[in-house]
């Protein structure tokens, strides 16, 4: 069967039918938010949300294109011009690759709110997902992965990590041992010090 991407089969969803996902890190500010309504009202929708249909909801689940939902939900005279109809592309995916896509969608041309990244980082974990995986299908190297592990502060998110033994504590009985008597010129007094 040849793919076909999901662009060709553009259709029309009432608002209230799609609702955005838990996970999205996408921050987008005021002046660019301003920005995104004046392209809308001056050129209209001229790229669809990208959503997963949830059969048991009957609802359109937001993947890419959460801002230019908000602009309709905000504004009433798109709202109203376009009949409170948006173009929305769906794709069939599991929840971590539509965690995957959201953040490939995004990395291309926005910037991330760093906490809400880090959550993302620890539900892939959560749902099995090795580092590996998470930086393959994200496009993050295992630094940026581990500096987003280690905001969340979890101990899980580095179960699938060896860490090595350069430092074990010792035992008072060891310790003694790496002690002597040493006499002092300031007396004859004996005390224990490091050799």
């Amino acid at each position: 069967m040849e793919y076909k991407s999901p662009v060709y089969n553009v259709i029309s969803v009432p608002i209230e039918k799609v609702e955005p996902n838990s996970y999205n890190p996408n921050t987008v500010a005021p002046p660019e938010m301003k920005l995104l309504y004046e392209s809308i009202r001056q050129d209209g929708y001229t790229m669809p949300i990208v959503c997963y249909y949830s059969k048991e909801d009957d609802k359109y689940i937001i993947v890419d294109g959460f801002h230019r939902y908000r602009v309709m939900l905000e504004h009433s005279d798109i709202y109203e011009r376009e009949k409170g109809m948006l173009p929305v592309s769906v794709i069939d995916k599991s929840i971590d690759n539509r965690m995957a896509s959201t953040i490939r969608h995004n990395r291309a041309r926005g910037s991330h709110d760093v906490d809400l990244m880090s959550n993302i980082i620890k539900e892939l974990n959560e749902l099995g997902k090795t580092d590996a995986w998470i930086s393959r299908h994200l496009g993050m190297d295992r630094d940026e992965i581990l500096r987003l592990k280690q905001i969340t502060g979890l101990m899980t998110l580095f179960s699938d990590i060896d860490f090595g033994q350069a430092w074990k504590p010792i035992d008072s009985a060891f310790e003694d041992s790496l002690c002597a008597d040493i006499i002092f010129e300031n007396g004859d007094s004996k005390q224990k010090a490091p050799v």
